[in-house]
């Protein structure tokens, strides 16, 4: 009778499989494009036959959509088990949070904002779902603070997408070595985020001066 560990074996093997799958696709999702790579591409990188591919995903377009719900996944539960200090601004928590958690996923944030157009409309709606939970608390943060007078904000949804949008680009031309740090970075944006979001102070004058 086969044991338990040798029963698990193939289970095992399939799992590493899938994992390879998902990471050479991304490289080259990344690299070159989702159009742009076949189940070929992505087969022969992992080392199985175009064949072997379709035992762990069906189509091309369901390791696009594997690859961004696990982003959002992974990135929902750092959000809820990311440490800072109390009493720190909310909106400083959110921005350092997704400047930091961003930057050391580039190929991630490339393929989850850049592929959005690459899935079909039934995946679009499934991975909109999930961005919309991730963008509700920044909204619920803006919101929020507008009410109590810690920002100003017209429109919180509007607010909350062109500031993600913002963060967001930053890895896209980021390099580490430069002038500029992770932490520096992550004072000069959060600088640019509470400057847009401060709350007025004093009255304008009638020669446009503002007056505090």
């Amino acid at each position: 009778m086969m044991g338990l560990s040798a029963r698990a074996q193939p289970r095992q093997k399939g799992l590493e499989t899938a994992e390879k799958v998902r990471k050479t696709a991304l490289r080259l999702f990344a690299a070159s494009g989702y159009a742009a790579v076949s189940m070929r591409d992505i087969a022969a990188q992992v080392g199985v036959q175009p064949g072997a591919l379709y035992n762990h995903f069906p189509t091309k377009q369901d390791i696009l959509k594997d690859l961004m719900l696990t982003h959002m996944a992974d990135l929902m539960a750092e959000w809820e088990n990311a440490g800072f200090p109390d009493g720190m601004d909310p909106i400083e928590r959110f921005v350092r949070f997704h400047i930091r958690y961003h930057l050391e996923r580039a190929d991630e944030v490339f393929i989850a904002y850049m592929e959005l157009r690459s899935l079909d409309p039934e995946n679009f709606e499934v991975i909109e779902t999930e961005r919309r939970r991730y963008e509700e608390i920044l909204t619920g943060i803006l919101t929020e603070g507008a009410a109590n007078g810690r920002y100003q904000v017209d429109d919180a949804k509007v607010a909350t997408r062109a500031i993600i949008a913002m963060l967001t680009g930053i890895p896209a031309w980021y390099r580490s070595g430069g002038g500029l740090s992770k932490d520096d970075i992550e004072t000069l944006y959060l600088k640019m985020v509470q400057k847009t979001i401060a709350p007025e102070t004093g009255e304008i004058s009638p020669n446009g001066d503002r007056m505090t």
